[in-house]
Parts: structure tokens; C-alpha cells; sequence
């Protein structure tokens, strides 16, 4: 792996896929903004080989990574030291690399989300209705930030129930989150509605039924594409009055991420506008 010019920091992200990622040109703009020397590169990672790519990509002089599917579980593994809500939620996406050699994991992705749907979309959370749609990694990287904005509800649907009560045990003691199956859902109306699933990314519809939304309610995709997602489709034909994708969720977690490395918080709604002005295109 080349090395980067002497006077410049070295990042980039990691997964499989990643070579059509965002992030490249996300943390590009972030550091011209606060007058950073960066290079930020995407890295393919071959399953089974995820620990010796981090350890060459620090060798020729890294100094911190983003990590994407499917590596998050291996990347809290790796890391020495943990922040609170990598903890929580079991999982990393952006290492940093200590002086002292030790490899310190946080996870970025709750923070991400809330200040994507607070600021951007203008929804606060508290006092609100949340849903849930999905239990696996992604949901257990934004359950912990949900509920310290003090949600009325958050309520976790998964196909497999079992799943989605073995994830709000990792928050026991939270009298506001609760788990079910999608066909313990009919009768319900929520606020704000969050698909976690890979469902999207397969072109799959969830077995929903049709009047989960309260009035003036807002359907959010984890995911992000040029067009609505699927989800995003049926929402908006089944009584969500507004809809967003996660790519403002994409640019505030790798915000947080440069904070965690640089310690400068960048401006992120000139990034986003840039992003979707070239998503219509």
C-alpha cells in the first residue's frame, strides 16, 4: 500500500463493497473546510482478511479508519479501547490509532441518525412514537441514541422475534422500548418509522401493515440511493407525510468520525446539499 505524501493524514474506509462510497469525497470536503492536509482512500476488504488490511493500512501510515459492512463486529474486536457507545451497541465503525499503539473503536452511526432527523428533518424525538424495522447490527447502532432523546416510545419490530427482544435486553432498564413481530403491528401508529433491515438494498417489501403512521409522520431508510428506496415508496403511498433516506445520516456520522479524529466539527449542510444536487443528476 503506497504511503501518503509526508505532510499529509492518511484515512479512508473499509468494507466490501465500499468502492462506490461517499465517504471519500465526504471527508474531502470536511477537511478544505478546516484547512487539513488529507487524503482519504476507499479500501475493499476481502472476507478473513479484515485484521491484516487494517494493520497494513496503519504500517504505511494511516491514522484512522471508517469501517462499513461487513466488518463492524470484527472492527469492535480489534479495538483496545472502546467509547461508551461502541459498547452499548456492540459495534465500531471508526477506529483511531493511538500514539501509544493501542487501536481505540467508537461507533458513530446513533449520533449520526438523531442529528440527521433533529436538525435535518426537523423532527425532534421527545415525546415522540418510534418504530424499529429491523434488529441486526445497523438497529443496534442507533437504539442507545433514540432513547437518550427522550422518546415516549420506542418500539423494535423484527420477522424474528427473538431477535429484536434479545436487542432491547441490551437496554434493559429503559421502561420506554419494547419488541414485537411485524403482525403485532397492526393498530399501531408512530411518529417516525425507521427501516434497519437490508430490504432495500434487496428490493424486498416487509410485511407492514397499512396505517403504521400517525399524522405528519415521517418514514426514514437507512439507506440511501439515487431513487426512494422501496420502503420509501410504500410509505409515501401508505400515509407517511414526509420521507428521508440516510444519506444525511452518512454525512453527520462521518462528521462525528472527523471530530473523533481531527477534533474540529465541520459544517455538514453545504456537504449534504452537494450530495444530493449530484444524487438528482
Amino acid at each position: 500500500m503506497p504511503k501518503p505524501h509526508a505532510s499529509r493524514k492518511l484515512y479512508a474506509v473499509m468494507g466490501n463493497p465500499v468502492r462506490h462510497s461517499k465517504s471519500p469525497a465526504i471527508h474531502r470536503s470536511f477537511a478544505e473546510q478546516c484547512g487539513i492536509d488529507l487524503e482519504y482512500r476507499a479500501i475493499e476488504v476481502k472476507a478473513g482478511g479484515f485484521a491484516a488490511a487494517v494493520q497494513t493500512f496503519r504500517a504505511s501510515g494511516g491514522q484512522g479508519l471508517n469501517i462499513t459492512v461487513p466488518f463492524k463486529l470484527e472492527a469492535y474486536a480489534l479495538a483496545d479501547r472502546r467509547s461508551a457507545r461502541a459498547q452499548q451497541s456492540g459495534a465500531v465503525n471508526t477506529l483511531r490509532f493511538e500514539s501509544d499503539g493501542a487501536i481505540y473503536g467508537d461507533n458513530t452511526d446513533g449520533v449520526g441518525l438523531v442529528r440527521d432527523l433533529v436538525v435535518n428533518c426537523a423532527t425532534p424525538l421527545i415525546g415522540r412514537h418510534l418504530l424499529v424495522l429491523g434488529a441486526g447490527g445497523a438497529a443496534r447502532g442507533i437504539v442507545g441514541p433514540i432513547l437518550e432523546e427522550g422518546v415516549t416510545r420506542l418500539l423494535v419490530a423484527n420477522r424474528t422475534v427473538s431477535k429484536a427482544k434479545a436487542l432491547i435486553a441490551m437496554f434493559a432498564g429503559h421502561a420506554e422500548i419494547d419488541a414485537c413481530g411485524f403482525d403485532a403491528l397492526a393498530g399501531g401508529r408512530f411518529d417516525v418509522v425507521i427501516n434497519a433491515t437490508a430490504a432495500s438494498l434487496q428490493g424486498e417489501a416487509l410485511p407492514l401493515p397499512p396505517d403504521i403512521f400517525a399524522a405528519n409522520a415521517l418514514a426514514y431508510d437507512l439507506m440511501y440511493g439515487e431513487a426512494p428506496t422501496p420502503f420509501l415508496q410504500w410509505a409515501r403511498g401508505h400515509g407517511a407525510a414526509r420521507i428521508s433516506d440516510g444519506l444525511g445520516m452518512l454525512v453527520e456520522q462521518a462528521a462525528e468520525s472527523f471530530f473523533i479524529w481531527h477534533g474540529r466539527r465541520p459544517q455538514t449542510h453545504t456537504v449534504l446539499a452537494a450530495l444530493r444536487g449530484d444524487s438528482k443528476q
